[in-house]
């Protein structure tokens, strides 16, 4: 059974999580990824068969069961399974956050519309309409 054990920057590289095996070591030392609920503290700890990892991405997070230790960087379809994902479903398209409004800019603040640069233009003397 110690043969299934992987250190965890290796495994999350191997399951495609990361594109490089220095990113996952910096995402486990800055504490962004759980096995088993516990904190991974640096690239060497330990993943086996049967763990669960939270992980904490940019704009989401990946709960996945590792269901094996990855002998390479395959392709997709040889990295997906490596995990079960565990993760909740991603908030739908219509939820309330996304029917805010856009933010709306005051008129004259941030940069000119095209139509406003072209009549600065015209008052200038650059163009001719």
């Amino acid at each position: 059974m110690a043969e299934s054990r992987q250190r965890l920057d290796k495994w999350l590289f191997f399951a495609r999580v990361v594109k490089s095996r220095t990113l996952a070591a910096k995402l486990a030392a800055a504490g962004r990824v759980r096995i088993n609920r516990d904190k991974a503290t640096q690239a060497a700890d330990p993943v086996k068969p049967g763990d669960v990892l939270t992980i904490t991405l940019e704009r989401r997070i990946l709960v996945w069961r590792v269901l094996d230790a990855g002998t390479r960087r395959g392709p997709a379809e040889e990295a997906r399974g490596l995990y079960e994902d565990l993760s909740p479903p991603a908030a739908a398209p219509d939820s309330p956050a996304m029917e805010a409004a856009p933010p709306q800019r005051d008129a004259g603040a941030g940069r000119p519309t095209k139509r406003e640069r072209r009549e600065t233009d015209l008052l200038r003397g650059r163009l001719r309409s």
